[in-house]
């Protein structure tokens, strides 16, 4: 056997090894992701999972697709909705050892650098939800590695496929540009800008953009609408301080804190240290997009995605500084990174896994930390106590009822729960609910959950508390800010005439 075989031997079995233990990150998010219950986030895809289109106010259309596949395969089983999620983070496992491995890691910086991705807390906690960001986090990592290949091998045909996971990610989470950004940016600054007269790059811009076309389309269509849900929502940010100390957030939110020295020593790497210049243009599509965001006030997660690709370099610097120690230390400093790792996965999938038995000190010291566990109780008795109401009204009235939410949450679990009950589609005119608008002409009598009381006498002809929201576990969810439900009789205007001017983001 020839040492080119070995190699390659050698390095295949590093690859089966990232993937055996990728799909062993995926099982153990699997295991755990059928505690608590849906997510006010995960019923909103459902609403617009029932809908499917090019485009939603809230996002592209990547995540309400996969809502609806997993619908198809699972029904709704709360852990195969999360099935994607868990599969993604296995993938960001996978992959950023690939990373590792494309820089010149060996087998145990590949693994350290694997693990370190994917013991961060927003990671984790991806793994047992589904959101665009759970979908958009391991394609950054995904670009990264192409980005490695094409470095790499010089085989220019790369550009075909960094195209079409660029294009796949504007899919996915818009926020994908910031990244693409950084590959141009990382591109004119690097010798790579050599590649400007490559068609295969131009052939990869194309791609990206034909695989977008459609949703530009129906973005064009409906007058750029998520635009307007992007500016809303920032300025929620921005009143509620959620975009304060952006930079110091990277240091513990976007990557687990024991991480710090390593994604550092990838930045080092790539704009530090002779062997990694040919890399460079991965430390540029860090810190483009790092300067991006800080100036447009983003929030501190925004950038979560792009730390594995440095926590990769960073592994591979760490290593080669590891070679230079003596036989004693340098055993010393394995057996600390490895500690370091364990507790610190330990610890982040304490307060971001769904582990912590319900309402205890532990659950609530860990909901506390991040404000989502809450969002994933009490919607199923929600919609118990508005089926219990609806049967309590009289024939005439139940026959021209509706259900009027005033948030993504609550309308989603109508829509989700709510058909064992025999209730119709919630009405809302929060986010991509109110393109759906109303049946016929409008309900003469509606139940409305989480609104507000003046809201709705202002609006209404009559409104009477029938009910509260409550659940066994005496849990308040953050997303349901008026407890009360109420039903009320004749709206003051005209269906259409209230609706023309109702649509609201959030």
């Amino acid at each position: 056997m020839t040492e080119s075989t070995d190699w390659r031997q050698a390095k295949a079995s590093d690859v089966t090894v990232l993937i055996l233990c990728g799909v062993c990150v995926a099982a153990i998010h699997m295991l755990f992701n059928g505690q608590y219950g849906f997510h006010r986030d995960e019923l909103q895809t459902f609403s617009n999972a029932r809908h499917l289109a090019w485009g939603y106010v809230e996002y592209p259309p990547m995540t309400a697709w996969v809502g609806r596949l997993e619908l198809a395969l699972f029904g709704t089983s709360l852990v195969g909705f999360r099935f994607v999620p868990a599969l993604a983070q296995g993938v960001l496992f996978l992959v950023t050892g690939l990373c590792a491995r494309e820089l010149g890691a060996g087998r145990e910086a590949q693994l350290v650098a694997a693990l370190g991705a994917a013991i961060g807390g927003v990671p984790l906690y991806l793994g047992g939800f589904l959101s665009y960001t759970s979908l958009d986090f391991p394609l950054w990592i995904v670009v990264a590695w192409l980005v490695l290949r094409l470095l790499n091998s010089e085989d220019e045909r790369w550009w075909l496929a960094i195209g079409a996971a660029i294009g796949v990610g504007m899919l996915t989470k818009f926020t994908m540009a910031f990244l693409a950004t950084g590959v141009v940016g990382g591109m004119l600054l690097t010798p790579a800008r050599r590649w400007l007269k490559s068609p295969w790059l131009w052939a990869g811009a194309g791609l990206a953009l034909l695989i977008m076309l459609p949703t530009i389309l129906w973005q064009v269509e409906h007058h750029f609408v998520t635009l307007d849900y992007l500016k809303s929502i920032h300025l929620r940010d921005v009143r509620w301080g959620r975009t304060d100390h952006f930079l110091l957030g990277q240091l513990w939110k976007s990557a687990h804190p024991v991480l710090v020295p390593v994604w550092l020593g990838g930045l080092w790497y790539a704009f530090g240290v002779p062997e990694g210049r040919r890399f460079r243009l991965l430390g540029w599509m860090y810190g483009i997009p790092l300067v991006l965001l800080l100036i447009a006030r983003g929030r501190d997660y925004y950038l979560a995605p792009a730390y594995p690709m440095l926590i990769a370099a960073g592994a591979v610097a760490g290593e080669r500084w590891v070679r230079s120690l003596s036989a004693a230390a340098a055993r010393s400093v394995r057996s600390s990174v490895w500690w370091s790792l364990g507790t610190g996965a330990a610890t982040a999938a304490a307060l971001s896994m769904p582990i912590a038995p319900l309402n205890c000190a532990w659950w609530r010291f860990a909901d506390g930390s991040h404000g989502n566990f809450n969002m994933e109780i009490g919607w199923p008795e929600m919609v118990d106590v508005v089926a219990r109401i609806r049967d309590s009204l009289p024939a005439e009235e139940r026959a021209s009822l509706g259900v009027w939410a005033g948030d993504d949450g609550g309308a989603g679990a109508i829509n989700f729960y709510g058909p064992a009950h025999g209730l119709p589609p919630a009405i809302s005119g929060m986010n991509s609910n109110w393109q759906r608008g109303y049946a016929g002409k409008g309900p003469e009598v509606v139940i409305t959950l989480g609104m507000d009381p003046d809201f709705l006498h202002r609006n209404l002809e009559s409104c009477r508390v029938a009910g509260r929201v409550t659940n066994r576990y005496g849990i308040a969810n953050s997303t349901v800010p008026y407890e009360d439900v109420f039903v009320c009789r004749h709206l003051r205007q005209p269906w259409p005439v209230f609706w023309s001017h109702y649509q609201y983001y959030g």
